[in-house]
């Protein structure tokens, strides 16, 4: 299992980007949480099998439909607690 905290940065708000994650990390089988940030950004973290958590960081460099997605961030942690399923944060 590997756990990654994401950073999305570009225009990945108002576009569905945290609906559009979800979709993926359901269909790629991986847990965690996706979320706003003040600054414009998206957050997210997603734990699963190393396969499925690097096809959702290919995933994050397009983004949703229309997103322009011009950086992703990512840093490998140790989880505090267990994602039981995928949600989308306030």
């Amino acid at each position: 299992m590997k756990t990654v905290q994401v950073r999305i940065e570009g225009r990945v708000q108002g576009v569905y980007f945290r609906d559009y994650t979800r979709r993926e990390a359901l269909q790629q089988g991986v847990d965690g949480w996706v979320r706003n940030l003040p600054d414009g950004s998206v957050e997210a973290v997603i734990t699963g099998s190393e396969k499925a958590v690097e096809a959702m960081l290919d995933w994050f460099q397009i983004g949703s439909p229309h997103a322009v997605v011009r950086a992703v961030q990512v840093k490998d942690i140790v989880p505090h607690q267990e994602f039981p399923g995928f949600e989308i944060r306030i």
